[in-house]
């Protein structure tokens, strides 16, 4: 069980530095002034999934979705 601890471990360390990572390259949320004459509507706003943004977005949610089972597991009282 000792193994299986330290391995969810080292795991939960790299995940918690690729989120990191995936947050802090993601561009901001905000429009700005291109909202208003409608630059929201472009190509790239369209074809956002599919764009290197939109890849980041997936992993994001990738990432955070293992930190919290990885968060659980860890936490259960089998391995205290």
């Amino acid at each position: 069980m000792e193994i299986l601890k330290i391995v969810l471990t080292i795991l939960f360390a790299i995940d918690c530095i690729v989120l990191t990572a995936l947050v802090l390259l993601q561009e901001g949320k905000s429009a700005g002034l291109g909202a208003i004459g409608g630059a929201a509507d472009t190509f790239w706003g369209q074809n956002k999934g599919r764009s290197m943004e939109g890849a980041l977005v997936k992993g994001t949610r990738v990432a955070a979705i293992l930190f919290l089972v990885l968060a659980i597991v860890l936490n259960l009282k089998i391995f205290a």
